[in-house]
Formats: C-alpha cells, structure tokens, sequence
C-alpha cells in the first residue's frame, strides 16, 4: 500500500543551502513532524567529496569556476551542474526497511525506471556504484547517500544534458580511473532539459518505494506550511498546535 510523501520541485540551489535545507527535513522527518520528503533539483557548478575521498582525486585546471565542498555523504569525488536531476530523499527506513544495501538498490532502480521512459537500458554493475549504461560502460548516474538514525540524506544525480568533461578533466570522479561518463541527451541524440525528466523521476521513485506525493510549494519558504498538511499526508495525527499556526522546520531542527 502507498504512503503518503512530499515532494519540493526546486531549481537551481547551491549545494551548501541544499545541504542545510536537507539537514533540517531530516531531523523534522526523524521526529515525525513531517512524511517523507523528496527534494528535486539542480545544482550551480560544485565538486564534492565524501567520506571516502583522498587527495590525489582533484585535478582542477586553474581559473575554473566551480566550488568544492566536503561532505558527509558516502563514496568518492564526484561533479554536479546544470542539466544534471538531483534527487535528495529525506525517508524514514523504518518504514521502508532497515537495510543500507537494499536502499541504495533500490535508488539504482527509481534511476533504471526513469531511463525506461526514454528508452534507455540502465544497469548496475557489480562492484560499482551507480548506473550504467553498456555496452561499453558509461556512467549516467551517481549515487551516494548519508543514514543517521535510519533517515537518508542525498541521493543520486542523474546525467541529462551537461558536458561530462568535468567527471574526467576536473576529478577522478568516484575514485574510477579512465572511466565513461554520458548523458541522457547524448544517448538520445537530442536536447533533452531536466524539466521533460521530473515526471519520470518522481513516478519512477514513487513506485519503488511505494509512495504517492503531495506538492509542497517552493516559493513559500523551505519548511513552513500548516501543519494539518503534515497530518493529512503522513496518515496520522501530529501534535496539536494553536489554531492557524504554521511550524518551521527549523523548530525541529537538530543540530549535529
């Protein structure tokens, strides 16, 4: 049986305020304030490094206009911009099985669905992480994720129409040597913008893990809306709250 999600359709937000904004969901999301939550956006030109990044990973030319930033999250190095889907699930694993493999799994199996709608085969490849596409192996999406207290944070990025040439010429992206990267549009032959691929994106995540979303509106700040919405969404009463009153994620926020 579905469960009820939200879901904030953003644009284009710099990775530290993406971050933040992440941190904050999942700490109101650990409480039960809020269902699950799915974030989809793109980023401004940004390296990371996860936990497993080592230094000789960073070959960035000078003059280069991209921000590098340390992250929690698990894996490599690795490249986002724009054209790039960005798919953040702040979820509950209580609810959707406590079990770190199968999670990222299945994350590898809402990004093969959203290429099916296209028309492209992808696959995970034993021993790497990601999807792929073969043959010859080529990367089109990255996957890497953070748990705490069995909440995910980050997520997987899916190449649709960007230069790849930052994944091979700026980073030894996710530790892989002399590896492909592609895109969506470069498979297709054709201009592709990651607004055509949201809907495949969400019903594709939606029906691995068993969800149906509710649009929560972006313009209206990240993390404050009535909290009736919470209750109607998520199936169950919330805490009782003065009549009208809206509650702020960062209410609930917790620092770490």
């Amino acid at each position: 049986m579905a469960g009820g999600a939200y879901v904030m359709q953003l644009g284009r937000v710099p990775y530290r305020e993406a971050w933040e904004l992440q941190r904050s969901l999942a700490a109101a999301v650990s409480q039960g304030a809020i269902p699950d939550i799915v974030l989809l956006l793109e980023h401004p030109p940004v390296i990371t490094l996860g936990r497993r990044a080592e230094g000789d990973e960073l070959h960035v030319p000078a003059g280069a206009e991209v921000e590098i930033v340390e992250t929690d999250r698990g894996g490599k190095s690795t490249y986002h911009g724009p054209g790039q889907l960005v798919c953040y699930p702040i979820l509950d694993l209580h609810r959707h099985g406590q079990d770190v493999k199968k999670y990222c799994r299945d994350l590898e199996q809402a990004v093969i669905r959203t290429l099916e709608a296209f028309e492209l085969q992808g696959q995970p490849i034993d021993g790497l992480t990601g999807v792929w596409l073969t043959p010859p192996p080529r990367k089109i999406a990255s996957i890497g994720v953070h748990i705490s207290r069995w909440v995910t944070t980050h997520g997987y990025a899916l190449n649709v129409d960007l230069d790849p040439a930052p994944f091979t010429d700026w980073i030894t992206a996710c530790g892989l040597e002399d590896a492909a990267f592609t895109t969506m549009a470069r498979e297709l032959g054709r201009p592709l913008s990651v607004d055509e691929v949201r809907p495949s994106a969400l019903q594709a995540f939606g029906h691995v893990f068993g969800l149906t979303f509710e649009e929560l509106p972006a313009d209206e700040g990240a993390g404050l809306w009535p909290q009736p919405i919470h209750a109607r969404v998520s199936g169950k009463p919330t805490q009782a709250t003065h009549a009208g009153q809206a509650v702020g994620v960062e209410q609930v926020a917790v620092r770490r």
